[in-house]
């Protein structure tokens, strides 16, 4: 890590951060209907300000180059940069290569994601990733953006956690649409990955800028060392990880899922996995937490928290060694593993400033035990590029609202105004120090 090749950098996502919901000519998407939905998101919260990003972006970018970092990974609405009827939105379109021209000028690298979960909400009301067509209306807006942002995007990522999407979104309903049927998450996560697949082969034909996936991954652990416990760990382990990067890097969904859910099937037509496992250029893996499992007494799992563990503002577990010991299992199960960069890690506190200065001594102590991780796993031979912080700023965290801040940056969301916490101050200094070098 340092070596000046190595990226460090900040995350962020455009529904969590950008506000101006109706500035001209974004149409909603599916997270602004559903934070309408009563109790779905904590205290009411919307996205309809959020952090003000779409008015205060140059501050804001500002804020990356100040601390040192090297890179910036954001993601696009959808909903802003192509109407209802696939026509370009040319006032959406030209606030991301604004945001791509003040990167190139503080000398920042891009890393562009293409969806982070905020499905434009008339394809919704057309059946969502329920209905295949939207893998090929997402790689239509693919083409259309790499068309129109070719040469200037660092590197490209087409999904950010299909886990999330599918499961959260369709199988527990605890994030938008607010589904709840395992079929449908099976169903949402096939159509999410082929899209994945076309989009991959659609920005190829248009920009020679690395393409790749965004998976979370959570380390997973027997609650005991039973015959029946140890195999709950092996389904956790299937549904929460390999759900994803088998399809994307062997060609084939894992068979544990046949055992978890047997009423369930992908809806796998001829030709479909092998878009799926179109060749990617890199694997963003986002890493929070362990959990503990045991059986069901069945064919399934329950969490089982440990007691006595450190625990963040959102009850996670801090447990940096599984992130370790993931990317070296990832390194021994995928040959051909393609480089790695670490896409988030990060916790929330309940921050609040004092004097100007936000003293968060937690998450310090989380990025240099993960970051110690990372290492470690480098020094196995997991080829890891880059890691970026989530996230660049306090900003609304999904259905918790605004309650949570995961930020480097504390926002005060009556007056917009921004903090740099301590974590992003050492963090700094730590940059300052490698450019320096031996």
């Amino acid at each position: 890590m340092w070596q000046p090749d190595f990226l460090f950098g900040a995350a962020t996502a455009s529904f969590q951060i950008e506000g101006s919901t109706a500035a001209d000519g974004r149409h909603p998407s599916i997270w602004d209907t559903f934070c309408k939905v009563p109790g779905a998101v904590a205290h009411g919260d919307h996205g309809d300000v959020a952090c003000d990003h779409y008015r205060r972006w140059e501050a804001d970018l500002q804020l990356l180059s100040d601390i040192g970092l090297d890179a910036y990974r954001f993601s696009v609405s959808w909903s802003r940069v192509l109407h209802d009827d696939g026509r370009r939105n040319e006032k959406g379109i030209d606030f991301y290569k604004q945001l791509l021209d003040g990167l190139e000028r503080r000398g920042l690298k891009s890393f562009l994601t293409l969806y982070h979960w905020d499905l434009p909400q008339h394809l919704q009301d057309r059946g969502g990733w329920l209905n295949r067509d939207t893998a090929y209306r997402f790689a239509e807006y693919a083409d259309i953006l790499s068309r129109e942002l070719a040469g200037r995007v660092s590197a490209w990522t087409t999904l950010n956690e299909p886990f999330c999407s599918a499961y959260l979104g369709h199988t527990t309903g605890r994030h938008a649409p607010g589904l709840k049927d395992v079929r449908y998450g099976m169903e949402a996560m096939h159509h999410l990955l082929l899209g994945h697949g076309l989009a991959t082969t659609a920005v190829r034909a248009n920009d020679e800028a690395p393409v790749g996936l965004v998976a979370n991954v959570t380390k997973m652990t027997p609650a005991s060392d039973s015959a029946r416990d140890r195999r709950a760990a092996e389904l956790a382990y299937a549904h929460g990880n390999t759900w994803v990067l088998d399809p994307l890097l062997l060609g084939r969904y894992p068979a544990e899922l046949a055992e978890l859910w047997p009423t369930a099937k992908a809806p796998v037509r001829d030709g479909d996995m092998a878009i799926i496992s179109t060749r990617t250029d890199y694997l963003g893996i986002n890493y929070y937490f362990r959990s503990n499992v045991r059986s069901d007494g069945s064919h399934g799992y329950v969490e089982e928290d440990l007691p006595g563990v450190e625990r963040t503002q959102m009850g996670w577990e801090v447990f940096p060694d599984g992130l370790r010991d993931l990317l070296i299992d990832f390194k021994n199960r995928y040959p051909g593993l393609p480089p790695i960069y670490i896409t988030e890690n990060g916790m929330a506190s309940d921050d609040q400033p004092v004097a100007g200065r936000v003293v968060d001594e937690q998450r310090l102590r989380y990025f240099n035990t993960h970051l110690a991780a990372v290492d470690e796993a480098m020094r196995a031979g997991v080829p890891v590029k880059g890691y970026f912080a989530w996230s660049l700023l306090d900003n609304f965290e999904w259905a918790y609202g605004y309650e949570k801040r995961f930020g480097l940056v504390h926002v005060n969301y009556d007056t917009q105004q921004r903090t740099v916490k301590d974590s992003a101050l050492a963090l700094k200094a730590f940059l300052e120090e490698r450019r320096r070098g031996p």
